[in-house]
């Protein structure tokens, strides 16, 4: 039973890491860096993330300044990135591509707050599923009655414990979106 206990604790852990990229990717009025993580160019034929093609900093706060490693990839980058659901617009100056992130409007981050709240949802409903096919594989083992309760309450212990972090990491990043 240890080992379902850290079975369950390990893929409650990837939902957890899961939420949090996606929260990642949902833009706030400040540049972050991970905004990108999803975006891949085109690098001698193999798709590649651009952090692995380029240095990105975050500059004044609210840009994003990717100097690339190999810059013949900047029309590449420069591309990925109009292509991307991010809807940010890249301006080229020699070597660097600087993105501008826009102030957002209130009608914005509503919809952005709506979109983190659809994902903590998400990753809730699973946490749920990984408490619910746990329960299941300890009824089908051969224990007691009572060392089958004792299970069902671990189980039930970790599921609550990652749903106030998925919890709290969405109260997080709305703070993030209400932020001026």
């Amino acid at each position: 039973m240890e080992n379902l206990i850290s079975d369950v604790t390990q893929r409650m852990e990837k939902t957890l890491s899961a939420l949090r990229n996606a929260f990642n990717k949902i833009r706030t009025g400040r540049a972050n860096p991970a905004i990108l993580d999803g975006i891949n160019v085109d690098y001698y034929g193999n798709l590649t993330p651009i952090n692995q093609t380029s240095n990105i900093s975050v500059e004044e706060g609210r840009s994003l300044v990717i100097s690339p490693w190999d810059k013949n990839l900047i029309p590449d980058i420069e591309k990925a990135i109009l292509t991307s659901d991010l809807g940010l617009n890249p301006s080229t100056s020699s070597d660097n591509i600087r993105l501008i992130m826009p102030a957002l409007t209130e009608e914005t981050r509503q919809d952005y707050i709506k979109q983190a709240r659809a994902e903590a949802e998400n990753s809730r409903v699973s946490l749920r599923n990984i408490r619910r096919d746990a329960n299941q594989h300890a009824k089908l083992s051969e224990i007691s009655e009572d060392e089958l309760r004792r299970v069902e309450d671990l189980i039930q212990k970790e599921t609550d414990k990652y749903i106030s972090i998925v919890d709290s990491d969405l109260k997080s990043k709305e703070s993030d979106l209400l932020e001026i």
